[in-house]
């Protein structure tokens, strides 16, 4: 008989390597404003989960408003 679901916690070390390399990796895109926001992602790690939601809708706040900055037909 084979378990389905890995012991809980198993997953845990890959998934939280997996977001450190994403945020890591994450590619500079030439707009200041943008590069610091996406930085700012670094905060959800050692945050607790509940927090997570306040820190990505500041982000996204920020991300909208630079792309209303640029207008319709900017790149």
């Amino acid at each position: 008989m084979t378990d389905e679901h890995p012991p809980q916690g198993a997953g845990d070390k890959d998934q939280d390597h997996d977001s450190e390399r994403a945020m890591a990796e994450a590619p500079v895109t030439g707009d200041p404003r943008v590069d610091d926001a996406v930085a700012s992602l670094s905060r959800l790690r050692g945050l607790p989960a509940e927090e997570h939601v306040a820190v990505l809708e500041e982000v996204h706040g920020r991300l909208r408003d630079i792309l209303d900055d640029l207008g319709p037909g900017q790149p």
